[in-house]
């Protein structure tokens, strides 16, 4: 399977649970005719989703899971959510990005969109407790060959949470690497009190 088509998977699926979560539950019939796709691919998705535990399957469709405040949707199901934003808040970071610096990038969608905006970035040092950001900068320079001036990439490690990132009091210990001069993280939630 090509990387579009997994692309366009995680695009419908991310629709999919988008329209559980909006209209508290979704039939079959309904996506076949929304997504344009067979049947047999809308229950194929409603698999992956079900599997990732953030909707649940019943006869002819699906509903949304209730979930714990401490829930976290893996990255699939988030990759295809408010893709504009995160390029236009991925394009607008890497402007405040200094070439020949060491950064360090959270895990999360928006921040893999600004791993791919800083690939011609020169010189820079990316700490990353992201595997997906560490794959962003292994495929370019398997692509590209190991150019002059490409990044360096220290992946932390810890624990593989559903986000595809490594937490943990090992992943804690990377402040031992290179004098960081920006971090940039993302968020699953603001909470004014706490």
């Amino acid at each position: 399977m090509s990387e579009n088509q997994n692309l366009l998977a995680e695009q419908r699926r991310a629709l999919i649970l988008d329209e559980v979560r909006r209209r508290g539950g979704v039939r079959v019939n309904e996506l076949t005719r929304k997504l344009g796709v067979s049947d047999m691919t809308v229950r194929r998705d409603l698999d992956a989703l079900a599997r990732q535990g953030v909707l649940e399957k019943v006869h002819g469709g699906a509903v949304p899971v209730v979930e714990a405040s401490t829930h976290e949707p893996g990255f699939e199901a988030k990759s295809g959510l408010e893709l504009t934003a995160k390029e236009d808040i991925a394009r607008a970071a890497a402007e405040l990005v200094v070439p020949g610096t060491a950064i360090a990038l959270s895990g999360g969608t928006t921040t893999y969109a600004l791993a791919h905006q800083l690939l011609e970035a020169p010189d820079l040092t990316v700490v990353t407790n992201s595997v997906r950001v560490a794959d962003v900068f292994h495929a370019a320079q398997r692509v590209s060959g190991q150019r002059q001036g490409a990044a360096t990439v220290v992946l932390t490690g810890g624990v593989r949470t559903p986000s595809d990132t490594r937490e943990g009091p090992v992943g804690a210990q990377g402040d031992r690497g290179p004098p960081i001069a920006q971090v940039f993280g993302g968020v699953d939630g603001i909470s004014v009190r706490r």
